[in-house]
C-alpha cells in the first residue's frame, strides 16, 4: 500500500526495501526504515523487519533513498536576476556593481516571490533543509526576514536564515552603494529582535537565525566584532563570504593590512561558531588554522565556475579539520537552485583537482547531507540513523538517461538526477510525484517572471 493513501494519523510508517539506500553513515538500509512521528526510530539491514506493528508499508522498490539534501549558502532573491545579460561575462567585482542597483529596488512581495520560488527549486531537488544570506534592507525591506520566515512556513522546509549587512559604503572605500547599507545600530538592534522572535534551539528545529554581514568588501570592522559578540551573547552561529576571489584577498590587504584568514582572527570570528561560503584562496597555513578552529567552509562549485573565481580546495579543509559542506549560491550566479545538479558539478571540478579515485560521488554526497548538516551546527539532520529527523529524499531512475545504470547511487550523479520524486521533512510529505503539495507552480512562474521583469526595467 502506498504511504500517499494515509492521512497524518499514521505514527509508525515502513519505507520498505529501497532499490538502494545513502545513509551518510556506515549502517545498512537495505530492508528499509521505520519512521515514527518525524523521527526515524529503526535502520533494517537486509533480512531484518521491523521491531513492532507498522500503521503503513510504503514499498520504495524501484526507488534510491537519500538523507533530505542540505543547501549551506544560497541568496533567495536573487531568482529575480538570473542570466541577465550585463552581467553574464563578468567576474565578481563588477558582477556585483551591476547589479547592486538592480537589487536595491527589491520589495517585500517580490522578495516573497523569490524566496518561495529558490525553495520551490531546492526542495524538487530533493533539498530539504537550505540557508540564505539575505544582507540587503533597502527603505522598505526592514522587515526582509520575517517575510522569509513565512515562505519557510509555508512550504515546510527547514531553514537557517541569516541576517545578512553592509555597512560600508563605496564612499568609505567598500563595493555597495550607499543607499544600500545600514548602519551599525540598526543591524545589531534587528539581528538581536531575529534571534528572540525567530530562532529554534530545540531538536528538530524548523527555523534558525545566523548573523551574516555579507563581506570583507562591504562591511566595516566595527560590524564584524560587534556580530561575533552578539553571536556568542545569544549562542547562533555566523555567516560570511570568505576568500571568493583574489580581488578579495587584495582588497584585505589594501584595506586591513591582512589576508582574508588572518582578518578573520582579528575580529573574533576564527572559530567553531563560524561557517564560510566559497573558501577557495586560502595557503596551507590558513587551512591549518581553519582546522584547527572548526570553521566550517561551504563549497560553491557552479558559482564558483560561472565567475571564474577558483577552485574550493575541499580535501585539504576536511583533512584539516574543517567541516565542509555544498551550497548553490545566489541564483544570479548560479544560476539554479539545484542540489542535486550542485552535487554533480562537485564531482567533476573536484575531480580536476584531486583525481577521480579520491572524489567519488558517496564522498559528494556526504559533503551535500552529513557534511552540510556539520557546516550548519546540526546533528539531527544529514544521514539516516535512529533518532534523527526522518527528512529523506527519493528518486526514480525510470527516466531514460538512466536506462543501463548499474549502481543506483553513482547514477544519481552520473547521469544527472535532477529531479526528486518525492520528499519527506520532519515524517511529512511535501513532494509528492514531484509535485509540491499545496502550491500552483504555474501561478508562481506567472507572478515571478513578471515580478523580475518589472525589476529590471525599473528606473
Amino acid at each position: 500500500m502506498s504511504a500517499f493513501q494515509t492521512n497524518h494519523s499514521v505514527s509508525r510508517l515502513w519505507i520498505k526495501q529501497p532499490l538502494a539506500c545513502f545513509t551518510a553513515n556506515e549502517l545498512d538500509a537495505s530492508a528499509g526504515i521505520v519512521i515514527e512521528n518525524q523521527r526515524i526510530v529503526e535502520v533494517l539491514a537486509q533480512g531484518q523487519e521491523p521491531s513492532s506493528p507498522v500503521d503503513e508499508v510504503f514499498d520504495a522498490k524501484n526507488l534510491v533513498v537519500l538523507p533530505g539534501l542540505i543547501n549551506t549558502h544560497h541568496h533567495f532573491y536573487q531568482t529575480l536576476t538570473r542570466a541577465w545579460a550585463p552581467v553574464v561575462n563578468v567576474p565578481l567585482f563588477p558582477w556585483l556593481q551591476n547589479l547592486y542597483p538592480v537589487w536595491a529596488r527589491l520589495t517585500p512581495e517580490a522578495l516573497s516571490l523569490a524566496t518561495q520560488v529558490a525553495m520551490a527549486e531546492l526542495l524538487l531537488s530533493g533539498c530539504t533543509t537550505a540557508a540564505d544570506h539575505h544582507y540587503l534592507f533597502p527603505t522598505g525591506m526592514e522587515d526582509a526576514i520575517d517575510v522569509q520566515v513565512e515562505v519557510v512556513r509555508q512550504l515546510g522546509m527547514r531553514a537557517m536564515l541569516t541576517r545578512g549587512s553592509m555597512s560600508l559604503g563605496e564612499d568609505e572605500g567598500g563595493l555597495p552603494p550607499r543607499h544600500t547599507v545600514q548602519d551599525g545600530d540598526t543591524i545589531l538592534v534587528d539581528s538581536q529582535r531575529l534571534i528572540r522572535q525567530y530562532h529554534e534551539r530545540e531538536e528538530g528545529a524548523q527555523i534558525q537565525i545566523a548573523l551574516a554581514p555579507c563581506s570583507p568588501f562591504s562591511v566595516t570592522r566595527d560590524i564584524m566584532i560587534d556580530s561575533a559578540k552578539l553571536a556568542e551573547q545569544e549562542d547562533v552561529r555566523l555567516h560570511t563570504h570568505l576568500a571568493e576571489t583574489l580581488d578579495e584577498e587584495a582588497f584585505c590587504l589594501k584595506m586591513f593590512g591582512l589576508r582574508t584568514v588572518d582578518y578573520l582572527d582579528s575580529v573574533g570570528w576564527l572559530s567553531d561558531r563560524t561557517w564560510l561560503a566559497h573558501g577557495i584562496h586560502f595557503n596551507d597555513d590558513e587551512i591549518r588554522r581553519l582546522g584547527q578552529a572548526g570553521t566550517g567552509i561551504c563549497h560553491c562549485p557552479v558559482s564558483n565556475m560561472r565567475l571564474a573565481s577558483g577552485i574550493c580546495p575541499t580535501l585539504d579543509l576536511i583533512e584539516a579539520g574543517a567541516p565542509l559542506g555544498l551550497g548553490v549560491d545566489g541564483s544570479a550566479s548560479n544560476d539554479a537552485s539545484n542540489l542535486m545538479y550542485e552535487a554533480r558539478q562537485a564531482l567533476y571540478l573536484q575531480r580536476l583537482k584531486y583525481g577521480a579515485e579520491r572524489i567519488t560521488p558517496k564522498t559528494v554526497l556526504g559533503w551535500a547531507t552529513k557534511g552540510s548538516a556539520s557546516v550548519l551546527g546540526r546533528n539531527d539532520i544529514g544521514d539516516i540513523a535512529p533518532g534523527k529527523q526522518a527528512d529523506l529524499a527519493f528518486f526514480s531512475l525510470d527516466e531514460l538517461r538512466f536506462s543501463g545504470s548499474h549502481d543506483p547511487i553513482s547514477a544519481l550523479l552520473l547521469c544527472g538526477a535532477d529531479q526528486a520524486e518525492h520528499v519527506m521533512v520532519a515524517g511529512q510529505w511535501r513532494v509528492k510525484h514531484r509535485q509540491i503539495l499545496g502550491l500552483d507552480i504555474n501561478e508562481l512562474i506567472a507572478k515571478h517572471s513578471a515580478c523580475a521583469k518589472g525589476l529590471i526595467n525599473a528606473r
